[in-house]
């Protein structure tokens, strides 16, 4: 199995780290990056939703800060880090399975991305004064009974995901948020998405994936 350096070190870390890195910043200006701009905005089609996979419930601590304009561009980038189609609940879904049937990929590699993911847009709420509470969807989710599962509930977690940022960018103007809503959606739909529809084609796990996973 092939890992980045940083999932060969969370191979070794205890999931109760993992978890706390989940609800914290790690500091990567994946913002500012141009590599990973996205220049088109192509709506995605949600699937067809499967009626055995449930969203997780929205914790009460997922609700819109007091003072938070609804509609803002804090707003919106709140709704991507809290949405039960967002980042956290993203994250803490991979955890989920990584707790139940160790550091498979490619769940432990998107794990990485979904950090640096959060941390993105911890920074923009940051930027906007908002304090950023912990994830407060770990130990909620719940993950699939087997790994096959697992990919084809997070594919379409993926897909979700993608329209969820459709959405948002329709309503952003700060520039900032903008780049930054479009590098995530782009990471989704061409990064994340594929490795789960691959993995859900090979039972459920990958032995190799491409060098870098944004």
């Amino acid at each position: 199995m092939t890992l980045t350096r940083t999932a060969a070190a969370l191979v070794a870390t205890p999931l109760i780290v993992l978890m706390a890195l989940a609800g914290c910043s790690t500091s990567v200006d994946s913002e500012l990056d141009p590599s990973t701009q996205s220049s088109t905005q192509t709506p995605v089609a949600l699937a067809e939703p499967d009626p055995g996979i449930a969203l997780p419930a929205a914790p009460a601590t997922t609700a819109l800060p007091a003072g938070v304009e609804p509609e803002s561009d804090a707003a919106l980038a709140w709704d991507a880090l809290m949405s039960p189609v967002g980042e956290y609940a993203a994250a803490a879904s991979y955890l989920a399975v990584l707790d139940s049937f160790g550091m498979v990929e490619p769940y432990a590699t998107i794990l990485e991305g979904e950090l640096r993911h959060i941390d993105a847009l911890t920074r923009q709420l940051e930027r906007a004064g908002i304090e950023v509470p912990e994830n407060p969807y770990i130990g909620i989710v719940v993950a699939p009974a087997d790994l096959q599962t697992a990919a084809e509930a997070w594919a379409q977690g993926e897909i979700n995901n993608v329209a969820l940022y459709d959405e948002l960018l329709t309503q952003a103007d700060d520039a900032r948020l903008v780049k930054v809503l479009g590098n995530l959606r782009r990471a989704s739909l061409e990064s994340h998405l594929p490795l789960f529809e691959a993995a859900a084609a090979a039972g459920g796990t990958l032995d190799e994936l491409p060098a870098h996973t944004p």
